[in-house]
C-alpha cells in the first residue's frame, strides 16, 4: 500500500515538472507577444501548445513559428515570426551554456584518446556521427553569420529587459526539465549523484539540439546519446532508454494533446 501512495506521489511530483515545464514557456512566450499585442494567459496557452502540437512533424518544430504567426493579424506575422525566433534563440543559449559546461566537466573526466587501429565498427560509428556534429555545427556558424546581417535591425528593436526576461524563463525551463531526468533516474534508482548525472543531461541536451530531427524520431536521437554518455558511468541503457521515452511522454506527447484541442477549436473558429 505505502509502495502504491510513493509511486503515486513521485507521478504527481514528475506531473507537476511538466506543468511548471510548459508553464514558464507559455510565461515567456506571452511576455513576447505583450510587445506587439497585448496577450492573455489564455490566449498564450492555445498559442504555445496549438503551435506545439502543429509543429511536432517538421524538422527540428520549424511549423512552430507559422503556426504562432497565424493566430496574429497578418501585419503582425513578420514581428512573430521573429519573437518566436528570439525565444527559441534564448533556450538554444541557455542549453549551449550549461551544456558546454557539461561537456567541459565530462571530457575532463574521461579524456578522448584515439587508437584508430584497436576501434571496433561500433567505435568507428561514433567516430562518424561526431564528425558529422563538428560539420553540422561549422555550417550553422556559417549560416548564422549569413542570418546576422538580416536580423540586426530586428534585434535592435528588442529591449535589453524583454530578453533577459526571455532569458530568464528559458533558464527556469531548462533547469525543471533537466532535474525532471534526474528524478527519472531516481525512479529507476540509477546509481548516479546529482553532480555526474547533470554534467551527462546538460551535454546530452547540448549534442541532441544540433543535430536535426522529427517528433517522432526525437526520442532514438536523445536515446542513443544519452546510452553512451551514460554508459561512462555504467548505468544500464534500459534505465536510460526508459527515463528517455518517459521525458518524451511528458513532455512532448501529453502537451500535444491538449494542444490538438486548441488546434481544432481553432479550425472551428475559422469555418
Amino acid at each position: 500500500m505505502s509502495n502504491n501512495i510513493l509511486s503515486f506521489n513521485y507521478f504527481l511530483i514528475l506531473t507537476l515538472l511538466t506543468s511548471f515545464n510548459w508553464f514558464f514557456e507559455i510565461l515567456k512566450w506571452q511576455n513576447l507577444a505583450n510587445s506587439i499585442k497585448t496577450t492573455s494567459i489564455k490566449a498564450a496557452t492555445e498559442q504555445t501548445l496549438g503551435a506545439h502540437t502543429a509543429s511536432l512533424f517538421t524538422p527540428n518544430r520549424i511549423g512552430d513559428y507559422g503556426a504562432k504567426a497565424l493566430y496574429f493579424p497578418s501585419r503582425l506575422r513578420t514581428k512573430v515570426v521573429g519573437l518566436n525566433g528570439i525565444g527559441n534563440l534564448a533556450q538554444m543559449l541557455i542549453t549551449t551554456f550549461f551544456g558546454s559546461i557539461g561537456l567541459l566537466f565530462f571530457t575532463a573526466k574521461f579524456p578522448l584518446h584515439f587508437d584508430f587501429k584497436s576501434l571496433n565498427w561500433t567505435q568507428y560509428l561514433l567516430f562518424g556521427v561526431t564528425f558529422t556534429v563538428i560539420i553540422l555545427v561549422l555550417t550553422k556558424l556559417v549560416k548564422a553569420k549569413i542570418w546576422i546581417v538580416k536580423i540586426k535591425r530586428f534585434l535592435h528593436s528588442i529591449s535589453a529587459s524583454l530578453f533577459l526576461k526571455t532569458l530568464l524563463f528559458s533558464g527556469l525551463r531548462y533547469f525543471i526539465f533537466s532535474f525532471q531526468f534526474y528524478a527519472f533516474l531516481q525512479l529507476f534508482h540509477a546509481d548516479i549523484n546529482y553532480f555526474n548525472a547533470m554534467v551527462v543531461i546538460s551535454s546530452m541536451y547540448l549534442l541532441a539540439s544540433i543535430l536535426p530531427s522529427v517528433f517522432i524520431f526525437d526520442v532514438v536521437l536523445k536515446g542513443s546519446i544519452a546510452v553512451y554518455l551514460f554508459s561512462f558511468f555504467n548505468i544500464n541503457e534500459t534505465i536510460v532508454l526508459s527515463c528517455i521515452t518517459l521525458m518524451w511522454l511528458f513532455n512532448m506527447v501529453l502537451p500535444s494533446g491538449i494542444g490538438s484541442f486548441y488546434i481544432m477549436n481553432f479550425k472551428l473558429q475559422k469555418n
